[in-house]
């Protein structure tokens, strides 16, 4: 910063001070970084916030409802960024860091889930393409691979195709979408391709907080054979990696997100079964898929290499958390 004792105003021309001030607000010398962080109502998005909230940074959220919760220091913009007039009149504010969680919930209604994983993205991307940001996170999906043999590794371009799925299928369009933004005029991106991230506050509708209501509530419930294997990553360790790329400026890379182990799905009801002293899983009664993927995990070396980055929380310490926090917040909040 400058040194206001030996350059006054009246030492700087007019010209030159507007440069200065644009300089030093490009650089980040005069402010703490702003962040904003769109679909901050979910899952994912509501823990990151928390996560980033405790940190040194302006933070703004995003969200179509008045669902935050967290809301200390937070700004809050309620919009449907699909709606391209919308954001245009309501974001009105500069972001250095710009991370795109948003999202629709059920993955059968096509155009919904075009609306916002493709249109509402695009929308975003281009809103921001040239007002300077540091970083934009694109939290895409490891659907995006389709039916390519795991261990996945992150691909350098992307040709067109099918992943087989309407939500992947609208992940990965944009994925392609930034990259060829990318060679046309340099954008700041980074896209995460996580697996499945599991942890307290998860919606009851997934596999794991399900299957740990159920074994709490000691019921019986319906599953599958379980011979699938999955890549399960808790909540605080996606957080540390986003945090991680934010540190080190990391742009223009796409990055899986899992812990490169995967879990055999039977193991995994199992284990909370044992752990929450309950749960009766009636296996075979859930057909699998005729395209059925039995093997989905990443590698994860690109993400250790980048950012010095390791997952921290074992899947078993994970399960216990999120078990501890099922127990306290849906079985005995109920109860009294």
């Amino acid at each position: 910063p400058i040194n206001t004792k030996v350059y006054g105003n009246a030492w700087i021309p007019k010209e030159i001070r507007k440069y200065l001030k644009k300089y030093l607000k490009k650089k980040n010398l005069s402010k703490k970084l702003s962040i904003l962080i769109v679909g901050a109502t979910g899952f994912i998005g509501s823990n990151l916030l928390f996560y980033l909230s405790q940190f040194k940074y302006n933070m703004t959220a995003i969200s179509k409802n008045n669902n935050l919760r967290v809301k200390k220091n937070i700004n809050h913009i309620k919009l449907d960024i699909s709606k391209i007039e919308d954001l245009k009149k309501k974001i009105k504010n500069d972001y250095d860091i710009v991370i795109n969680l948003s999202g629709y919930v059920d993955h059968k209604n096509k155009k919904k889930v075009y609306d916002v994983h493709y249109k509402g993205a695009k929308n975003l991307i281009n809103f921001f393409k040239n007002k300077n940001i540091q970083q934009f996170i694109q939290v895409g999906s490891s659907i995006e691979y389709g039916k390519t043999k795991s261990p996945h590794v992150e691909p350098k371009f992307l040709k067109k195709k099918n992943t087989f799925s309407d939500y992947g299928n609208a992940k990965y369009e944009i994925s392609r979408f930034i990259l060829e933004l990318d060679k046309k005029k340099k954008f700041p991106f980074v896209i995460l391709r996580p697996y499945i991230i599991y942890g307290p506050r998860q919606t009851k509708d997934r596999l794991i907080p399900q299957t740990i209501i159920s074994c709490l509530k000691n019921k019986s419930f319906d599953c599958s054979e379980g011979k699938q294997s999955r890549d399960f990553i808790f909540i605080s360790d996606f957080s540390d990696l986003v945090k991680k790329i934010i540190d080190k400026k990391i742009t223009g890379e796409i990055l899986n997100v899992g812990t490169g182990k995967p879990q055999n799905v039977k193991k995994v009801i199992e284990l909370i079964k044992k752990k929450a002293n309950g749960g009766k899983p009636i296996y075979g009664r859930i057909p699998l898929r005729k395209d059925e993927i039995f093997k989905l995990y990443p590698k994860i070396t690109k993400a250790k290499k980048l950012l010095d980055w390791t997952p921290k929380i074992s899947f078993e310490k994970g399960i216990e958390k999120t078990i501890n926090y099922y127990k306290e917040n849906e079985i005995r909040s109920k109860k009294s």
